[in-house]
């Protein structure tokens, strides 16, 4: 039915439904590509950034983990006359190093991996979703759509939907 039936579909995905918003709208080409490079470029972005600061923390927890365990042993060959305090503040030099190495790799890191696969699942999916609007934008055939938005699955998907198809 044309651009204009897409006015009247629902999408979930605000970045596709931005997409599809163009297409009704009736911009052209360049100014759909532009637009939502830009947007994707920017959410990728904002991802990198906080994947670089939860790495970040992640390294230099354990250093600073470190740094409370000479605070530690320091207080306590400081009180080596007082027998009775050597050992809190060897559970503080201990504790200092244990926290320092949880922060880092049982908090930190893993949402900074987990950032770093989001932006790259991300970058392939705008991307995929770019192209697809592009292609319908320019009414392009369905199956030349398929196509062309199947070459950006693996492989071993791409034969599992052929199969399904068969």
């Amino acid at each position: 039915s044309g651009p204009i039936a897409l006015e009247n579909i629902s999408v979930e995905d605000p970045f596709l439904a931005q997409g599809v918003r163009y297409i009704a709208d009736g911009y052209d080409a360049d100014f759909i590509r532009s637009a939502m490079e830009r947007d994707r470029d920017m959410f990728l972005t904002h991802l990198d950034e906080g994947q670089k600061i939860y790495r970040a923390i992640g390294d230099c927890a354990p250093a600073w983990g470190m740094v409370g365990t000479l605070i530690g042993m320091v207080n306590m060959f400081g009180n080596m006359e007082d027998p009775s305090k050597l050992g809190p503040f060897m559970a503080v030099a201990l504790l200092a190093t244990l926290y320092g190495a949880l922060v880092g790799n049982l908090i930190a890191l893993p949402i900074a991996d987990k950032l770093h696969v989001k932006l790259e699942e991300e970058e392939i999916s705008r991307t995929l979703i770019i192209d697809g609007i592009l292609q319908i934008r320019d009414a392009k055939s369905p199956a030349v759509v398929k196509e062309m938005l199947l070459s950006y699955l693996p492989h071993h998907i791409r034969e599992e939907l052929s199969e399904a198809a068969a």
